[in-house]
């Protein structure tokens, strides 16, 4: 299995730090207000990882943590005229709703970085008694920057020519810096704000200390592999591995994984150009397992375009899957024979070098879009040689298979059932009626009308059946 390490910038074999184990830490997202669909590629993208390590047997402790502190809380909180807490607590509800519906499996951990100050403060006085971090007069806590002689190794940047750039939230008492590119680990409290006590001032943690302690914390002082959006590779995960290696004196990370942006209709997500979009609004739109299937249509480390173009091709691309197990579903009520013949082996061969395509695609970084490509061959390959004819073991050969592959992908291949406002269903029961009357004319019409409506009608020997269009 070869994964493209940000650090080294080239693919690698993964071998993991105990064999049979995977230690993973993935940042998770600042909760405000609803998550949008950026944060959700690398929720999608590192959860299949997550899944595709799964089915080849490891044991994964994944981990991701809520942003539960940050000014973006604090605002929403004063404009609500309720508490940090309160918003912090709903968002991160509502972000969990979202993720299952993403199909989106919960971490083995969910740390809040507010339940984690403890550990926060001891690793700041650990970096202080190295020499790697220093105290302000006004009580804000610096790391030393240039005391780390490898900072810059994640994002390939030299320190001299660092700054500028940092995401850091400006703090009182910049002036009290040893070097412009030192970084917060600890500020003081502003008035109307969360703080905790410490032994430098009453305030709360800098923004990049919390994953280093949350990870030592729940995975220990090395992990395989760290992953995010592209996004957080400066200066958030070169501060993490600055902060976490000169308090352990140990390798960070062995393996960093980050995802490229998302763009809308070629244009960078933003509020202020009117192309923003959350979760929850495409979930009014679309089943939330479409947008999971179009996230996994690219390479994570490619990026994405969003427009309702192609969210409507991977609800078609996604329904080819859909149909195909529900077809092996029908036909397995009508097949018997626990014997492939002769044919159905072959048949049977053709898909096993199918499920080698598509663990060869995910064990080369993760190749979604080629996985899938292989998933939509054994759909071809179930079309064309599952029958009622079919022995009963070749037909649950092939949908187990498909429905293995799916589950990699977190595809839930059981269609869900939808329920029809009264005036469908009246609709359908009228055509019914029709048909009995032999009014074939008003039976068409009501078809048409139906499908005007977005309802697919399909007459079978069991009955009538349908879907969206």
């Amino acid at each position: 299995m070869k994964i493209f390490n940000t650090l080294t910038r080239r693919k690698e074999e993964f071998v993991p730090l105990e064999p049979g184990k995977v230690k993973m830490y993935v940042c998770g997202p600042t909760v405000y207000n609803f998550i949008h669909i950026g944060n959700a590629r690398p929720m999608i993208a590192f959860d299949t990882v997550r899944r595709y390590f799964e089915y080849k047997g490891y044991e994964v402790n994944y981990v991701s943590n809520f942003t539960d502190v940050d000014d973006k809380i604090i605002k929403k909180a004063i404009e609500e005229g309720v508490d940090a807490e309160t918003i912090s607590q709903r968002y991160i509800e509502e972000c969990k709703k979202d993720m299952a519906a993403m199909n989106v499996k919960p971490a083995t951990t969910h740390p809040q970085a507010t339940q984690e100050i403890c550990g926060m403060l001891e690793m700041i006085q650990t970096l202080i008694d190295k020499g790697h971090a220093y105290a302000a007069q006004d009580g804000t806590v610096y790391f030393r920057t240039k005391s780390f002689k490898e900072y810059g190794k994640l994002s390939h940047k030299n320190l001299d020519e660092l700054q500028s750039g940092f995401r850091e939230i400006k703090v009182t008492g910049e002036e009290g810096k040893e070097d412009p590119s030192d970084f917060v680990l600890w500020k003081p409290k502003k008035e109307g704000e969360p703080y905790w006590e410490s032994p430098w001032c009453q305030g709360r943690p800098g923004w990049h200390i919390e994953c280093s302690v949350m990870s030592r914390k729940y995975l220990g002082e090395q992990i395989d592999i760290h992953a995010g959006g592209e996004d957080l590779v400066f200066p958030h995960h070169e501060n993490e591995i600055a902060q976490s290696e000169a308090a352990n004196g140990k390798t960070f990370a062995n393996y960093w994984m980050h995802n490229a942006f998302l763009n809308i209709d070629n244009r960078k997500m933003s509020k202020s150009l009117g192309n923003f979009f959350t979760v929850r609004e495409i979930s009014e739109k679309y089943d939330l397992q479409v947008l999971r299937f179009f996230m996994l249509s690219a390479h994570y480390r490619s990026p994405l375009n969003f427009s309702a173009d192609l969210m409507e091709a991977s609800k078609n691309g996604l329904d080819r899957i859909l149909t195909a197990v529900e077809r092996l579903c029908d036909v397995d009520g009508k097949v018997s024979g626990a014997e492939f013949t002769e044919a159905e082996q072959e048949h049977v061969a053709a898909a096993k070098e199918l499920v080698g395509k598509f663990e060869a695609a995910m064990e080369d970084d993760f190749n979604t879009a080629d996985a899938i490509t292989a998933i939509f061959e054994l759909v071809k390959l179930s079309n064309s040689t599952a029958s009622e004819e079919s022995t009963k073991t070749y037909v649950d050969y092939l949908k187990d298979t498909i429905e293995k592959l799916c589950d990699v992908m977190g595809i839930i291949t059981e269609r869900k059932a939808e329920v029809l406002d009264s005036e469908v269903e009246e609709l359908i029961a009228a055509r019914q009626q029709a048909r009995k009357e032999k009014n074939f004319a008003r039976a068409d019409e009501i078809r048409q009308q139906l499908l005007d409506m977005g309802i697919v009608l399909e007459d079978t020997r069991e009955g009538v059946k349908w879907k969206r269009a």
